[in-house]
């Protein structure tokens, strides 16, 4: 019946055009739906979008259409309330956009997940090994280029528009420890790889809660970096990988927004899944990746917001690199995986004078959390789920016991994070695992939960920092990326 897909084209086009619809931009590009090749000559509309950019009318009718419902399960879970509920999330942010930025824009979504550490605590800013884990909270941008080189970034719930000039490409004072800087940050990054950037005004949603240990900046930094991949690098995933996109938005955080952190947060929240880790080579992280089933075991994992602030306690994650660093330092080496173990516990009597004893401490953590990493990564590819949550509790009493950021020596009388931990083992005592997770001292911690006590582990938790504290996740397989219907 069709002897070319032009002709199919104009024939879909003109039977929509006598429906009184249009999907076909100047171009026949499909804005709304996808063609398929039938046998016979017929015609099968699947409903999954191109991916070219619509205006926010547009978006939103798609999304009402249910065109990004496949998107939205895989980004956030296949039940109904969900994919329901993301409609919703996406379809007011769009407005909030058109309201900010007007309505008539042609646009595109992002998303980039929050993380959750599993295992290798404080060990990815001296070269050593982790397991992470990205879960179904997000940032999610609508975006749309402008011609003025200007990125302007309104973030729901905050007053202030990031206005950034990406004319200046070195650190600015006054953007110090503000996401300016990482926009700013990530821009450089890019230009330095020999990429292109340019302006785009955006609105940003997140649910990855600020301060509760769940990488909100690391989900904020390669979210941008996607957005700029995304809109001047022809999505080029060869040139700036997700690997690459967290390196360039590390680079961002160290360099203009002044935090001295590791790469953790941001490879696990820009290559999304349960990953693996062995940052040896910083410049050439190994990054595996691997399946954790909680569900065949009976068990979810659950993050608890101790609603500590993680505002001023910049230098208290410092220290531990420094202090780290120092130790390595004293065997003329820059990080400690440089340094044989053997070696270390040799020279401990010396260590101790030259450095102190809270970096010795901490240094044992280091060599032992490593270890633990890989063999919880172990545990898991044996689906040995007893040795799995008997490693995820000896790296909760090291992180507290030995690394010590279970609470700021700066504020004593704020303990959130142990008392929640308190709690967790009361609750769970032999039957599950809890831990710290996370830069520590304020903010998250994890537990894997049966399902018989997931209503009395929630209620425990919810009872001491409030409703609604205590959050049930998934694992998300998918980093930062343009949401699109053929995600």
């Amino acid at each position: 019946m069709f002897t070319s897909r032009q002709n199919l084209l104009y024939w879909v086009q003109e039977s929509c055009k006598q429906r009184g619809i249009w999907l076909f931009d100047q171009k026949n590009v499909a804005l709304f739906v996808h063609v398929d090749y039938m046998p016979a000559g017929r015609v099968l509309v699947t409903g999954k979008a191109s991916g070219t950019m619509a205006n926010t009318i547009e978006l939103k009718q798609q999304i009402a259409q249910g065109l990004y419902d496949g998107a939205f399960a895989k980004l956030y879970g296949a039940d109904e309330k969900i994919v329901a509920a993301q409609r919703e999330r996406y379809t007011q942010l769009i407005d909030r956009f058109a309201a900010e930025f007007g309505a008539d824009r042609t646009v595109r979504l992002y998303s980039a997940p929050g993380r959750t550490e599993i295992g290798g605590n404080h060990t990815d800013h001296n070269n050593g090994v982790v397991l992470a884990g990205s879960v179904n909270l997000d940032i999610v941008a609508v975006v749309s280029p402008n011609n003025e080189n200007i990125v302007r970034v309104k973030s729901h719930g905050f007053e202030k528009i990031d206005d950034v000039d990406l004319s200046i490409r070195t650190p600015q004072p006054r953007e110090a420890e503000h996401s300016a800087a990482l926009i700013r940050g990530v821009a450089v990054g890019i230009l330095n790889d020999g990429g292109k950037v340019g302006g785009f005004d955006a609105y940003t949603t997140s649910n990855v809660l600020r301060g509760s240990g769940l990488s909100s900046s690391a989900a904020f930094e390669v979210c941008i970096g996607a957005i700029f991949r995304g809109e001047y690098n022809n999505n080029d995933l060869e040139k700036f990988s997700q690997v690459r996109i967290a390196q360039i938005g590390q680079y961002a955080e160290n360099v203009f927004f002044g935090k001295p952190c590791g790469l953790m947060d941001q490879t696990a929240c820009a290559v999304g899944g349960v990953i693996t880790i062995d940052f040896k080579d910083p410049a050439h992280p190994v990054v595996g990746q691997t399946e954790i089933d909680l569900a065949k075991h009976g068990f979810v994992m659950c993050i608890s917001d101790t609603k500590g602030s993680h505002a001023d306690l910049t230098d208290d994650y410092a220290a531990i690199r420094r202090e780290m660093e120092s130790v390595a330092a004293q065997f003329g080496k820059k990080v400690l995986r440089e340094v044989p173990e053997e070696e270390f516990y040799a020279a401990i009597p010396r260590l101790r004078k030259a450095v102190g004893d809270r970096a010795v401490v901490r240094s044992i953590h280091f060599y032992n959390d490593c270890r633990r990493a890989s063999e919880l990564c172990e545990a898991v590819q044996k689906d040995d789920m007893d040795r799995f949550l008997q490693l995820i509790i000896e790296g909760g009493h090291s992180s507290f016991e030995f690394n010590q950021n279970a609470y700021s020596i700066k504020n004593p009388k704020e303990q959130g994070v142990p008392l929640a931990l308190a709690l967790s083992q009361k609750v769970l005592n032999g039957r599950g695992a809890w831990r710290l997770q996370g830069g520590g001292f304020a903010g998250t911690i994890q537990a894997f939960v049966p399902n018989d006590l997931v209503d009395a582990y929630r209620a425990t938790i919810d009872a001491c920092f409030g409703e609604g504290s205590c959050h049930v996740l998934n694992i998300r397989n998918y980093g930062a990326v343009p949401v699109t219907p053929e995600l």
